[in-house]
């Protein structure tokens, strides 16, 4: 992708804007560079800090923890507020009440419910019959008659105490005065009202002629005066202004940051593989080259030396045996022990190793 590829020019940029806008640019890179660089150590920091703190932190340190407060806490709670609870209901409140119920049934069957029908048989029913016998007797020939005489004394104190004054106050009293208002009403509407009416809507048709309409005119002419000749031209100065600052300042800065920003991540990303290239360079190749070429091989003499200095050992150690002891060495037992999984005695010398292939480069 061609770095230096820009977007057609407007019509009206002319050659002084293509010339102002690289020395823009290499500014706005310079600027925005460290910037860029800054935001991606960060990036990376903060994703080491996530895979290599945060992540394992959590995992194997707060995800544990977190789980054993969690138990320890569901069993402080339970063994306050629902195992004893659930103990009382079960082991207590529950046999009482079993009990209790029992007791109960046993004394409503076996005393209450007897008793009650007894009581009822031979004592309440035959009182309740009684009594309403003289009830209807009473009724008939004592409450009636004097509900009655009760019922027309309360109808003639109702009359006199709540309709027949009303009545009265009504037809001799309420109505002619009422009359009377009507009628003083009537006068004071046709030869005082009528006239103070005429009179105020002449004048407020007289203000509205006179007054208020041309001060409402004035004041329409004023404002579409000030509209015309002041606020309509500022605004469209306003609106102008505010059009070639956006087109002529803030659309070519923000493009020019834009294309700033993504030229730094470029230089970012070839620095780093630059830097990359230059540590496997000055350090990788030359370590694996030396393990390659100079350690392996050195450890592969270290080895054979050893192998023949234990060798040299071993026969010299079997040499003077049988200058001592005129018998022919015999293995011990140890060394006649087999390791976990091989075939060979523990003291056997090992097989040579088989060198990996070397790579050619």
């Amino acid at each position: 992708m061609d770095m230096d590829k820009r977007p057609p020019a407007d019509g009206g940029d002319g050659c002084l804007v293509g010339v102002i806008r690289i020395p823009v640019k290499i500014v706005a890179v310079l600027v925005v560079l460290p910037v860029r660089v800054v935001w991606e150590l960060l990036v990376a920091a903060g994703r080491a800090a996530y895979r290599h703190v945060l992540g394992p932190l959590y995992v194997h340190v707060l995800q544990p923890l977190l789980r054993a407060l969690g138990w320890l806490l569901t069993t402080l709670l339970k063994l306050v507020f629902v195992w004893p609870w659930v103990g009382l209901w079960r082991y207590v409140l529950v046999p009482v009440g079993q009990g209790l119920a029992w007791v109960c049934r046993g004394l409503y069957e076996q005393v209450l419910a007897p008793a009650g029908r007894i009581l009822g048989t031979y004592v309440l029913y035959p009182l309740g019959a009684a009594l309403a016998w003289i009830g209807r007797g009473g009724m008939r020939y004592l409450l009636a008659p004097l509900a009655k005489g009760v019922t027309w004394i309360g109808w003639v104190l109702g009359m006199s105490l709540f309709v027949w004054p009303w009545v009265a106050l009504w037809r001799y009293v309420l109505a002619p005065v009422g009359r009377g208002i009507a009628w003083l009403a009537a006068a004071v509407y046709r030869y005082v009202l009528t006239p103070v009416g005429h009179g105020l809507v002449w004048l407020a048709v007289a203000v509205f002629r006179y007054l208020l309409r041309p001060v409402g005119l004035g004041l329409v002419w004023l404002v579409v005066a000030a509209y015309r000749y002041l606020l309509r031209p500022v605004g469209l100065g306003v609106a102008w202004l505010a059009a070639g600052l956006y087109r002529y300042v803030l659309t070519p800065v923000g493009q020019v940051l834009v294309w700033a920003w993504g030229v730094a991540g470029r230089i970012v990303a070839a620095l780093w593989r630059g830097l990359k290239w230059i540590s496997w360079v000055l350090v990788g190749w030359p370590a694996s080259r030396v393990y390659r070429h100079v350690l392996t091989p050195v450890g592969h003499a270290v080895r054979e030396v050893w192998r023949t200095g234990r060798a040299a050992v071993r026969e010299a150690r079997a040499t003077v045996r049988r200058a001592l002891f005129g018998t022919p060495p015999v293995e011990p037992a140890r060394s006649r022990a087999r390791t976990l999984g091989s075939t060979t005695a523990a003291d056997a010398a090992p097989a040579d190793e088989i060198s990996l292939p070397r790579r050619q480069g």
